[in-house]
């Protein structure tokens, strides 16, 4: 979320104890031929600290035993198996998925029934990359924002939809240079063909090694990158997109961008929940270590609530600072409902029992440990979540977005979560690490 080591963790859960824990020596690694996401021969087992080093992204995994896992008997496994199973309404429909699917249904939700389900149906693997095992994690949450669902002298901020020019056109791996032509195929959809009728200069586009897709627009014959987010702001998609409704304050809304969904409360007390729809797949940059740069804050204080407070203070830098992020995220209107938001997986998220991952290195909906500090207690935070979501800013094998749920006070606390954490993959028995 250190090198691969051999040792066991007590039950203090803190991460000095992790730290100094940390100090081992590294086991030899085991070579395989079976490629990443396949299954050992039937009857294969794999030893305790098993090393599979797949050779993509610096990555490797290592078997472990539950006991090394901190704070692993005081788990409340039956939230967590109450997370997995709502995952598995996507993960049952995948072979390698089925048994364990099939066997957490017929699981009691029972402390104790949970504990055994888990650890006789999953192998735990320490996640390292490039060597080491620590990693970073962070906090999001679904917010609240004020605001209406018409425009009022207050709620002035408008909340987009997919707009109607905006056009994905997938690319394949090895496409990232040159000039290519464009047939569009649908309002918001179009091809690489030799027939097209718009050319796309590749290097005008922020790609990288992951982007599977352009995202952008018609402009005369041209198909250029899609507007950024200082564009957007200066009005841009004036016309061009539906308006889901508009919230009050532009600080607030910016941020529900980076949480990728959330709720828009009218005066009325309605709430309109707002999920993911897309992106314009500009990367995110941080405003916080800009503002650090230009001196505006110190780096220490570069929060969400820091950052909230300083342009309410400073509102004539508005729009320098929050269009530093060029990164820019469309809404869908989704049904409202107790639940939590949809994550990338395709089902609810559950508050305190997901987060969001790398699924270049973590398979999506794979049960994962998570060894941290909390943000306000200060103490260890280990917890077993669902890796149920992604995000643009979740880069890495040892990279975690814990969710912390929804509203003023989840948000207070992932506001504040910035720290070092070390993570463990469960796959079912006879499953190997997947990489992309």
């Amino acid at each position: 979320m250190k090198s691969a080591v051999q040792i066991r963790y007590g039950l203090l859960g803190g991460v000095v104890a992790l730290l100094a824990a940390c100090s081992s020596t590294t086991p030899t690694t085991s070579s395989t031929s079976i490629g990443t996401g396949s299954w050992l021969p039937t009857g294969q087992s794999l030893p305790l600290n098993y090393v599979y080093a797949p050779g993509k992204g610096g990555v490797s995994y290592r078997v472990v035993d539950y006991r090394e896992l901190p704070q692993w008997q005081q788990q409340s496994f039956a939230d967590s198996l109450k997370s997995f199973k709502s995952g598995c309404l996507k993960l049952q429909n995948m072979p390698s998925w089925q048994v364990v699917c099939r066997q957490a249904q017929q699981t009691a939700a029972r402390n104790h029934d949970a504990k055994y389900f888990f650890e006789h149906y999953f192998t735990p693997w320490q996640v390292s990359q490039n060597g080491q095992v620590a990693g970073t994690v962070t906090g999001y949450y679904e917010p609240i924002l004020l605001g209406d669902a018409k425009a009022t002298t207050q709620a002035r901020y408008p909340i987009y939809g997919m707009p109607n020019d905006f056009v994905v056109v997938p690319l394949s791996a090895n496409q990232r240079q040159g000039v290519v032509r464009i047939r569009l195929t649908g309002s918001n959809s179009g091809v690489i063909s030799s027939d097209g009728a718009y050319a796309a200069d590749l290097s005008t586009f922020p790609l990288n090694a992951k982007t599977t897709s352009l995202k952008g627009r018609v402009s005369g014959n041209q198909f250029v990158p899609y507007y950024t987010r200082a564009q957007i702001n200066a009005g841009a998609l004036n016309g061009k997109a539906p308006i889901l409704g508009y919230a009050n304050d532009p600080v607030e809304l910016f941020f529900l961008h980076i949480q990728g969904s959330g709720r828009l409360k009218t005066p009325d007390g309605r709430l309109i929940r707002l999920g993911f729809a897309a992106k314009n797949d500009y990367p995110y940059v941080s405003i916080g270590k800009y503002m650090a740069n230009k001196g505006y804050l110190p780096l220490a204080q570069t929060s969400m609530q820091g950052i909230k407070g300083w342009l309410q203070k400073n509102p004539q830098k508005l729009g320098e600072v929050l269009g530093q992020n060029p990164s820019y995220v469309f809404f869908q209107a989704q049904s409202e409902g107790n639940d939590g938001p949809i994550g990338a997986l395709g089902v609810p998220l559950m508050g305190g029992y997901a987060g969001a991952v790398d699924r270049h290195f973590i398979s999506l909906g794979a049960p994962l440990f998570l060894a941290t500090t909390h943000p306000v207690s200060g103490f260890g935070l280990n917890r077993l979540i669902m890796a149920q979501d992604t995000g643009s800013a979740i880069n890495g094998a040892v990279r975690v977005d814990y969710f912390w749920g929804y509203g003023d006070d989840a948000g207070a606390t992932a506001g504040k979560m910035k720290h070092t954490g070390y993570v463990w993959q469960l796959l079912p028995k006879g499953m190997l690490p997947e990489v992309k």
